[in-house]
């Protein structure tokens, strides 16, 4: 319940400390939908109401219960973990079996890739994923291997795109967290109005680095973040000219001259994205296959009626041809 006098909402660094979480355990929490956060109606950070402190705590075994869901590990805990060798471990991430859920760059600037540890004992205890973990790994994944395959990118920011997509509650937003995949030569081929860009560009995320512009490590996470394998990339503009005609139907991008015009609480109805490609992910277990088509966590939820009607059916069916 509640306390009388307590604020409605919270910043995200009060909330941390009243679940007696660190800052690291908090973010992926948020980012896991564990804990839910709601826009900050004067425009900053998102910040989360008190009732969700309370049903937070209320959860059996807290807060003990909540650490376990959000803690991560890297390639050497993970293998040994999973018992397996770090070799073994990396050759399943780069091949796209196991999906990390966060990274940093180290000092000698090299990504650290992290798992949730609740993921790997899930895949671990799946008959499906024996083969994986012992003898000859498949064919499948030795000839993706052997090509130079490495999905641990591409598989984070499916996971990531789910996440931002959760976090947009405008329409506008939705196409930002999209745009923000893109790189910017991309996005001005799909976005030809400069003012669009403009607006698209202040509605993106935070940067996932607090280095300067242009450092080594903010160079290094920009290449993470950017998409880089050409289905995805086809992916990202054809569902961002889609959010783009549904922004577009709720209000036009702020101009020179034009009086801002305040957000729609109830904007049209969002398109449906396309699938997240995964042509090249075929070996997981099902659970785990779930969990590389990140965008299906993130999916806006249907708002009911039938959208079909809506839908440019020419650019899905092209679409259809790269998944």
């Amino acid at each position: 319940m509640s306390r009388a006098g307590a604020p409605p909402t919270l910043a995200r660094s009060s909330a941390a400390r009243e679940l007696g979480l660190k800052r690291g355990e908090f973010d992926l929490a948020v980012m896991l939908g564990r804990i839910r956060t709601v826009a900050d109606p004067a425009g900053g950070r998102r910040r989360v109401r008190r009732e969700e402190i309370d049903r937070v705590r209320a959860a059996p075994g807290f807060p003990e219960s909540l650490r376990k869901r959000v803690k991560t590990v890297g390639t050497a805990e993970g293998a040994d973990l999973m018992d397996i060798t770090p070799a073994r471990f990396t050759r399943l991430a780069r091949a796209g079996v196991l999906t990390p859920v966060k990274f940093y760059v180290n000092r000698y600037r090299a990504v650290v890739w992290l798992y949730l540890e609740d993921e790997l004992r899930q895949f671990t205890a799946s008959e499906a994923s024996t083969p994986l973990l012992t003898g000859r790994a498949p064919e499948g994944l030795r000839t993706r291997l052997e090509a130079g395959a490495d999905l641990r990118a591409r598989n984070w920011r499916s996971r990531h795109a789910g996440f931002l997509l959760r976090q947009s509650e405008d329409p506008w937003e939705r196409a930002a967290a999209g745009a923000s995949l893109l790189d910017p030569v991309q996005l001005a081929e799909v976005v030809r109005d400069p003012y669009e860009r403009a607006y698209l560009n202040r509605l993106k995320p935070e940067p996932l680095t607090q280095a300067a512009p242009e450092s080594p490590t903010t160079r290094i996470v920009e290449r993470i973040v950017t998409a880089d394998d050409p289905n995805e990339i086809s992916w990202l503009r054809a569902n961002l000219i889609l959010a783009l005609e549904e922004a577009r139907r709720l209000r036009p991008a702020p101009r020179p001259g034009r009086p801002p015009i305040s957000a729609s609480p109830r904007p049209h109805p969002a398109l449906d994205p396309v699938p997240w490609p995964t042509a090249h992910i075929t070996e997981a277990a099902p659970h785990q296959r779930a969990q590389e088509t990140g965008l299906r966590e993130g999916r806006m939820p249907e708002p009911g009626g039938d959208r079909r009607r809506d839908e440019p059916r020419g650019l899905f069916k092209w679409l259809r041809k790269w998944t």
